[in-house]
């Protein structure tokens, strides 16, 4: 849980930095040129970081604030000393020559300009001073912390804060605005583990192909027969055979045991799964079946290496080395694709080259090892969308793809899962819990689908989007059969409707925030 940090009571406005006069003015010697930090006659902040004396002079390293908020560190030479800590403004005389004027010494922040740092703001900054404060009825335990801030339009700006953390002197702070007067901390863990799942989704994202695509191909590799079809092993024909064979029918997605079969086999859960050593369940699971189709193509093609690398593999070090056979076979596929929001729902369809000719495994390959990328993408969004949020609401998403068998058709199914939990209020009153679900798919004749829906205390809400104008039309007149379906189940049914159209695109759809005024 973020911790917060802000200062309560209105302050007056920090005061103008002042400009010293002439007199206090003199230039000191670069060791190094400017290069292209300023060009002469360009001015901008310094403070003196670190100060030695060298024979009769004085070597200064200053900290340089650009008019864009980008820092630089340069070494200088002066006659006189400057005391650690020294507010300089700095004028470019050459690109080896500065000429610097003490500033007057600029009182911190005591809030924030919000047009400046608007909210969610992540600013990064440096403890350089901490007092507690004497403890009081109203506020207890506070200190009182001056930071520098590190980055955005005010690097180099000093911030006084309060907050019940003891800060050590020189540690480094990210935080969040909430406000004109509060942070929340954020983790320096999370951050890192945020920045590695988004470069980690990102490149899931560039590799990943549509899963109707794979599938239509192995059907179309199986129902072949003529002489100039492939040559399939046993073993491989197996895999294609179980792969096929596991997906579910239209008639098991109508029933609430076969949805949550489905779910299950989505390829989601398969880590979990064997950590878990449930064995039994994989032969029916996405992603070990894709696994398992991939370590039988490998043997089958002309690379030796790629054959050597998984003799005697088995399903758990297959997956780990995975990514290395996906990077190598996709080639440069990322770079010919649009790059995709981390996160997006749902994931556009993304086909790769249909088979070269009905012999050509390699492209198979490629097309197994994508849609492997692209269950993992869903997993890392899945992830990335897990949080705590600053209320303490407890946000866990499952997002996921199930390929359906609809005749001879195959309907790729994408939904996504969120289940919200607030705190508990007290010991006694048990926190509430917020379910909402997104579905997407195009079945023929209705085309593009997509469903939005949210339980609370027994309530339920839903949105639909068709595209087409008649399916909208269609399903606007079968609400009402549907409020009746949903009232039998003993549910209480609050806004059904349909708009022709697609959701809208943002943080927040007009549905999520009629979901919040519902459940306030």
């Amino acid at each position: 849980m973020p911790a917060e940090i802000s200062s309560p009571r209105p302050l007056a406005p920090s005061a103008p930095a002042v400009r010293p006069n002439a007199a206090a003015e003199q230039a000191i010697k670069l060791l190094q040129p400017l290069g292209s930090l300023l060009a002469v006659g360009e001015t901008a902040n310094a403070e003196v970081i670190a100060l030695k004396e060298v024979a009769q002079s004085f070597q200064l390293l200053l900290k340089l604030t650009l008019a864009n908020g980008q820092q630089s560190t340069v070494q200088a030479s002066s006659n006189q000393p400057l005391a650690q800590g020294t507010a300089l403004a700095v004028t470019a005389l050459s690109q080896t020559g500065l000429s610097i004027a003490l500033l007057a010494p600029q009182a911190p922040l005591q809030s924030l300009d919000l047009e400046q740092l608007p909210l969610g703001t992540l600013l990064q900054a440096r403890v350089v001073s901490s007092e507690q404060q004497p403890p009081n009825k109203a506020q207890a335990g506070l200190y009182k912390v001056v930071v520098n801030l590190l980055n955005s339009s005010l690097a180099g700006t000093k911030l006084s804060i309060e907050t019940p953390l003891a800060l050590p002197l020189g540690s480094l702070l990210s935080a969040q605005v909430q406000g004109a007067q509060a942070l929340s901390f954020v983790p320096l863990s999370s951050r890192l583990d945020q920045l590695a799942l988004g470069q980690q989704l990102q490149t899931q994202q560039e590799r990943q192909g549509s899963l109707e695509g794979l599938v239509k191909a192995l059907q179309s590799l199986t129902n072949s027969n003529t002489p100039e079809g492939p040559t399939l092993s046993t073993e491989l024909r197996a895999s294609i055979d179980k792969l096929l064979g596991a997906l579910p029918d239209m008639q098991q997605m109508r029933s609430a045991k076969g949805v949550a079969q489905a779910l299950s086999d989505s390829g989601v859960f398969l880590e979990a799964k064997l950590l878990e050593g449930k064995s039994a369940a994989l032969p029916l699971d996405l992603k070990a079946n894709l696994l398992r189709l991939v370590a039988q193509l490998l043997p089958a093609l002309p690379n030796a290496a790629s054959s050597a690398l998984l003799a005697g593999s088995n399903q758990g070090s297959l997956a780990l080395a995975l990514p290395l056979f996906v990077r190598n076979l996709l080639g440069n596929l990322g770079q010919a694709g649009v790059r995709q929001q981390a996160g997006s729902f749902p994931l556009p369809s993304r086909a790769l080259q249909n088979l070269d000719d009905e012999g050509d495994l390699g492209s198979l390959l490629r097309m197994a090892a994508a849609a492997v990328s692209r269950l993992q993408t869903h997993q890392l969004s899945s992830v990335g969308q897990s949080q705590v949020g600053p209320d303490g609401n407890l946000l866990t998403t499952w997002q996921l793809e199930i390929p359906m068998r609809n005749q001879q058709e195959i309907v790729p199914l994408q939904a996504k899962i969120q289940r919200e939990d607030s705190p508990k209020k007290t010991p006694k009153e048990p926190g509430e819990t917020l379910w909402r679900v997104e579905l997407a798919f195009d079945l023929a004749p209705l085309g593009p689908l997509q469903v939005q829906a949210q339980l609370a205390r027994g309530s339920v809400s839903s949105q639909l989007w068709a595209e087409l104008p008649s399916t909208a039309d269609l399903i606007g007149k079968e609400l009402s059969h549907l409020r009746e379906q949903l009232t039998n189940a003993g549910l209480s049914v609050g806004e059904l409707a349909c708009t022709q159209g697609t959701p809208p695109q943002g943080q927040r759809t007009t549905l999520e925030q009629r979901w919040v005024d519902e459940t306030a």
